[in-house]
């Protein structure tokens, strides 16, 4: 009778002839041996934009953020393609008096993000351009949709973010991005964008949207906060709990023609990305939330937390997860960080 021994990998020696710790001696050695890299490749810079001229607005809940009117906008631009970082995404601060309960300035092709769009194409700088499509800036109510009946009416909230995706499209967006968590949008999307010579622009699905606690510096952003009340958004929105949902949601937004994935959020949702990753062989991005941002630098203002490092080490850590790309109001001093040669 012959007694097996414990299986052990004949690629692992035991201590002392293997010393895990020879590996990270040197910066050098941990940079030969990093299984995760961060580039500047990776980044997609969120923006805010607001109407005026030379008006730049600090967003007390995002230290560091500012709403820029158009021309400073521009100027922000500029200097993200100088730093290398492939594209930005704008969104709006609406003017109260544009807001209405079914957010038609969200349809209307001279509106705040139709402006933009064409003042940075204008530049001619090699920078992709991500649009919001989502009604949430422009309802009176806050909400992503229009309210029927005390909820969201799918069907006729898509009708809705199909004519906003084409005069996003019209005004030379690269990228439509649908954050609204409706049924069936990206496939009523693509159909319209297609109908309308669209077929080169590109949709980033918000496909795993979480509703989530981590939002609310960016409503105050876009000024949907006070909006929406005590209100929420879990009725489209997907519950926190909830893994293999979120599967069938991508597999349901590829199916229907999404070109690119997110999650969001970001850090709470590290095992979605992973699954999402592993799953579909996607390009998939996450979004690291304003309330992410934020908490990494109000802890950094008060002297808790070493902030470029916690800010740099969350980024690879959406990286090492499987994300593609990283959507982060960090992009600008992250790119600097490594364009410089941050060592971790």
């Amino acid at each position: 009778m012959t007694t097996s021994k414990p299986s052990q990998s004949p690629f692992i020696a035991s201590f002392p002839r293997t010393r895990m710790r020879r590996d990270r001696r040197d910066p050098w050695s941990r940079r030969l041996v990093a299984e995760t890299r961060l580039s500047v490749d990776d980044l997609i810079w969120p923006v805010f934009v607001q109407e005026g001229q030379g008006v730049a607005t600090e967003i007390a809940s995002m230290p560091g953020v500012k709403r820029l009117s158009i021309d400073l906008l521009t100027a922000a631009v500029k200097e993200a393609a100088g730093l290398g970082i492939p594209a930005v995404a704008i969104f709006p601060a609406t003017p109260l008096d544009k807001k209405t309960p079914d957010g038609e300035e969200a349809t209307n092709p001279d509106n705040l993000i139709c402006r933009s769009v064409r003042a940075i194409k204008e530049l001619g700088l090699d920078i992709g351009v991500v649009c919001d499509v989502a009604l949430d800036p422009y309802t009176t109510h806050g909400q992503d949709g229009v309210i029927r009946d005390g909820l969201v009416a799918n069907d006729e909230t898509v009708d809705i973010l199909c004519r906003q995706s084409i005069i996003q499209a019209q005004a030379g967006c690269d990228v439509i991005a649908p954050s609204d968590m409706m049924d069936g949008r990206i496939g009523a999307i693509r159909d319209a964008l297609d109908a309308e010579g669209f077929q080169k622009v590109r949709i980033l699905s918000y496909a795993a949207k979480y509703a989530s606690a981590y939002y609310g510096p960016f409503r105050d952003a876009v000024g949907s906060k006070g909006a929406l009340g005590k209100g929420d958004k879990k009725n489209y929105q997907m519950d926190p709990r909830n893994t293999d949902e979120a599967l069938r949601e991508v597999a349901l937004d590829i199916a229907e023609g999404a070109d690119m994935v997110m999650v969001k959020p970001g850090m709470p949702y590290l095992d979605i990305v992973q699954r999402v990753k592993e799953t579909f062989s996607m390009p998939t991005y996450v979004y690291q939330v304003s309330g992410e941002y934020a908490m990494i630098k109000a802890a950094a203002e008060r002297g808790w937390l070493d902030g470029e490092r916690a800010m740099m080490e969350a980024l690879a850590g959406f990286k090492r997860a499987g994300a593609d790309g990283v959507l982060t109001y960090a992009a600008i001093d992250a790119a600097k960080a490594l364009i410089k040669g941050y060592a971790y």
